[in-house]
């Protein structure tokens, strides 16, 4: 069956978001022409605002206002400039903010190193950390890009690339998440957790 114009174009749009294939596409677009006026107008808007009321800090790549230069958290004077978390995503500033007890700053690296997908170093914000770091009065660069094989390989190029400051590099711990059983956890976990074990004090 061909559809018209405007629900196949709006079927291929869903479809190049990520976790969207052509049948969810497809349910959204019929949703959306069978919805009040009022929805597929707010989710326009929304659209719009995203693109040109958003930005990214200037010092950390988080996102902030349009026409902020700087985000709230390195704007914020209490929080300690001595210590940077270098995450993958703005998603993950949001995770650690959730928790309340880290008060350092941040580094937002918009990706994480792939040779097979051709993101190289120059592909993510690498350069402006080093360039944070080079400028002083950094003290530890926290790696906190997650568990996964270009997420390692990320955290172990940066931690090379830091060496030359003499700045302390950590790594955020891994290991058995809080009400896990021992026998569903996996042979990495187990490995990690019985690795960074710590002294009972």
């Amino acid at each position: 069956m061909l559809l018209p114009e405007p629900i196949q174009k709006l079927i291929n749009a869903f479809e190049r978001l990520p976790g969207i294939g052509p049948k969810s596409a497809s349910r959204l677009a019929f949703y959306l022409l069978r919805a009040p006026e009022d929805i597929p107008q707010d989710l326009s808007e929304a659209l719009n605002d995203l693109k040109n009321k958003v930005a990214f800090c200037e010092e950390c790549f988080n996102i902030t206002e349009a026409g902020r230069a700087r985000c709230e958290i390195c704007e914020n004077t209490r929080r300690d400039g001595s210590v940077i978390c270098v995450v993958e995503e703005a998603l993950d500033v949001l995770a650690l903010e959730r928790i309340g007890a880290y008060q350092g700053k941040y580094h937002v690296l918009h990706g994480v190193l792939s040779p097979i997908e051709g993101v190289g170093p120059d592909d993510i914000k690498v350069k402006p950390l080093l360039e944070r770091v080079a400028r002083g009065g950094v003290k530890e660069v926290i790696l906190a890009t997650n568990p996964s094989m270009e997420g390692d390989a990320t955290a172990l190029y940066l931690q090379g690339q830091l060496k030359p400051y003499g700045v302390h590099v950590t790594r955020l711990a891994r290991g058995l998440p809080v009400g896990g059983d021992l026998e569903y956890a996996d042979q990495n976990t187990l490995l990690r957790a019985l690795s960074g074990r710590q002294e009972m004090s």
